[in-house]
């Protein structure tokens, strides 16, 4: 059992019912060319899990008998993994909105020098963490040298019409705090992303998403070695607003892992929390096609209190 989710396994957060699952979440593998401080994934360079072409075409096959609407692709780096174009192909004719969750210096590796024309050409939505807009922090947060190769990639995926006034091509960023904090206001920090990016780079962008780091895996291990676990998750309970309960995203999303296993969310999977449905343990992906998941609980623990603290935290920004 991980260590955080021992320090997370009793919980009074409110129970949560799943609705309609209108966005299917999938992790492609934990390999990334980049190791972040706040990766609630742990991925990096030496990671070796990564999806099967099996279990991409049980994605595919589940799509085609659901009312999934958004197909949500992250990683690690999930532009790494092999079936990523597939997936991208088959969910567009399908007509299913995608998002690609990119780190942005991927579009910069050798093997990937035509990613980003191929996500312009299949109007792929680009969801980009930049957790800062000074290179300093960038680069103390995610690596040396992140923040100009992220900055040359925006440049580029700008060039293609990405984020450009009434261009369909969307491109979002996503900021995580530094530290064991709570975001700031989403809508005045993305007003000073837009307007720093722009008088100093040129750069345009449609959203800026702020998103709470979660206690768990690298950013949870790091609070631990700092004895600041229990201080973080008294500050996540202390911000609880019951009207961020309404549109967490749990309501209309499932995650699925590489191997192909359901849960309610991302950061469930992390903490190796399945989906209940059923007897069995942990369910596949192909044993969900044609099954209405409305009215089945979700399973909660005391990290959940990350998605309602202050405005609100979700893999599209703040709820409020």
């Amino acid at each position: 059992m991980h260590a955080t989710l021992e320090l997370l396994e009793v919980t009074d957060f409110p129970p949560l019912q799943h609705a309609r699952v209108e966005t299917l979440q999938i992790n492609l593998g934990y390999r990334c060319n980049q190791q972040c401080v706040h990766c609630h994934v742990n991925a990096g360079p030496r990671r070796k899990e990564s999806m099967s072409h099996e279990t991409a075409r049980d994605i595919i096959d589940y799509l085609q008998q659901s009312d999934i609407k958004t197909l949500d692709i992250t990683g690690g780096a999930p532009e790494m993994n092999p079936h990523f174009r597939e997936l991208v192909l088959a969910a567009k004719k399908m007509d299913i909105h995608v998002i690609d969750r990119c780190n942005l210096t991927i579009l910069e590796e050798p093997d990937q020098t035509d990613l980003a024309k191929f996500l312009a050409a299949n109007e792929v939505e680009i969801t980009a963490s930049l957790p800062c807009y000074l290179a300093e922090n960038v680069d103390k947060q995610r690596g040396n040298g992140v923040f100009e190769t992220s900055i040359r990639a925006l440049k580029n995926l700008n060039a293609l019409g990405y984020g450009q006034k009434n261009s369909e091509l969307l491109l979002n960023l996503v900021f995580n705090p530094q530290g064991p904090v709570l975001p700031p206001p989403q809508d005045s920090l993305e007003k000073a992303y837009k307007e720093h990016l722009w008088e100093t780079h040129q750069i345009v962008f449609d959203q800026l998403y702020t998103i709470t780091n979660m206690p768990i895996q690298r950013f949870g291990s790091m609070l631990i070695s700092k004895g600041q676990f229990d201080s973080y998750l008294a500050l996540l309970r202390n911000a609880y607003h019951e009207q961020n309960l309404a549109n967490v995203m749990c309501l209309n999303l499932i995650s699925i892992d590489w191997q192909g296993y359901v849960y309610d969310c991302d950061f469930n999977q992390m903490l190796d929390l399945p989906l209940r449905y059923g007897s069995q343990p942990r369910t596949h992906i192909s044993q969900l096609k044609g099954k209405n998941l409305a009215g089945l609980p979700v399973v909660t623990k005391d990290h959940c209190y990350g998605c309602t603290a202050g405005q609100g935290s979700s893999c599209g920004g703040a709820l409020n």
